[in-house]
């Protein structure tokens, strides 16, 4: 399934767990220079929230993309909602530095 930006956006993002709206995604996490695709971020308090941060939803917690949602997996506890908190994308790892030599 290939997907576009402008298509990922206009889904809604879906909590399991409680069933509640986390917003539209509102921007996409890749880890350069491996091109890995970390996850998405959501704004987290529906689609008029004017909240600078939004929640990182790691691609392991996405359950299923489709057509018109993405279903996602992710435990948020009510005081965490209230303050906007945001879960960070993890660090990329960096691969070793290659020697000059290797490119003659």
């Amino acid at each position: 399934m290939e997907l576009t930006f402008s298509e990922l956006r206009a889904k809604e993002v879906i909590n399991t767990q409680d069933g509640r709206k986390l917003g539209k995604v509102c921007d996409v996490v890749f880890c350069y220079p491996e091109n890995r695709w970390i996850g998405i971020v959501a704004p987290n308090g529906g689609a008029f929230s004017f909240r600078k941060r939004g929640l990182f939803i790691d691609l392991k917690n996405i359950v299923k993309i489709g057509e018109d949602v993405i279903l996602v997996n992710v435990g948020i506890t009510g005081k965490q909602t209230k303050k906007g908190a945001t879960v960070s994308p993890p660090a990329c790892e960096t691969p070793p530095r290659r020697s000059f030599e290797e490119y003659e």
